[in-house]
């Protein structure tokens, strides 16, 4: 922002963008989600405490941890952290629902996405 501390909304992109990426690395871009397994993951809730600001051009950090899952749903805990000094920025739980790209309705985890997490949890 104007102060050059960082805008609070940007933290959330900054985590969606790290799921992103956590799911990339499993093998699950969003375009083959969508395409091949017809579901796409949407935010259901998400809790947020903010603790330090970052400001403009500090290295931050975004951890991802799988903390659990329903039948259609799974649940990080996630951190930003200032890479200078590993201050904590903020921390969020974050649920992502999985629904059909067609309906939006929720639809079961792919198979093919919970035997990668199975030894995660």
């Amino acid at each position: 922002d104007a102060g050059g501390v960082v805008f609070y909304a940007n933290y959330l992109k900054f985590m969606e963008r790290a799921r992103t990426e956590w799911l990339r690395a499993l093998g699950f871009e969003q375009q083959r989600i969508r395409t091949e397994l017809g579901r796409l993951f949407v935010v259901r809730s998400l809790s947020l405490d903010y603790r330090l600001g970052a400001r403009l051009d500090d290295l931050l950090d975004v951890t991802v941890t799988l903390a659990g899952r329903g039948g259609a749903s799974l649940d990080f805990a996630q951190q930003v952290i200032r890479r200078a000094d590993a201050a904590l920025c903020c921390s969020a739980r974050v649920k992502i629902a999985c629904v059909a790209a067609d309906s939006l309705r929720p639809k079961p985890l792919p198979d093919q996405l919970l035997a990668e997490i199975a030894d995660v949890l």
